[in-house]
């Protein structure tokens, strides 16, 4: 599996408070950008899976809803996370 819980750990340590921190917003972006990296490597290979392409576009909503919330939140948390993830504005 590609996401096992050593990762998640790393991720959330990494982006959040603390390791424990798994509900703030940045945290949340990391967790949803390493799993469209993922999901965009797998899309690659087999360009004809419809039901991970579905899931992809879902994951990219969601992660675009919580940016546009940290971006009305607190534009400075935003603008590190951007920067951090090195994601497009």
């Amino acid at each position: 599996m590609y996401l096992t819980s050593e990762v998640k750990t790393n991720i959330f340590s990494e982006n959040g408070a603390s390791a424990a921190d798994t509900g703030s917003a940045e945290s949340q972006i990391a967790l949803f950008t390493h799993r469209i990296q993922h999901l965009t490597a797998h899309l690659k290979i087999f360009r004809n899976d419809k039901v991970t392409e579905r899931s992809l576009v879902r994951l990219v909503g969601k992660r675009r809803r919580l940016l546009d919330y940290l971006k009305a939140k607190d534009i400075e948390r935003y603008r590190q996370i951007v920067k951090k993830l090195n994601l497009r504005k």
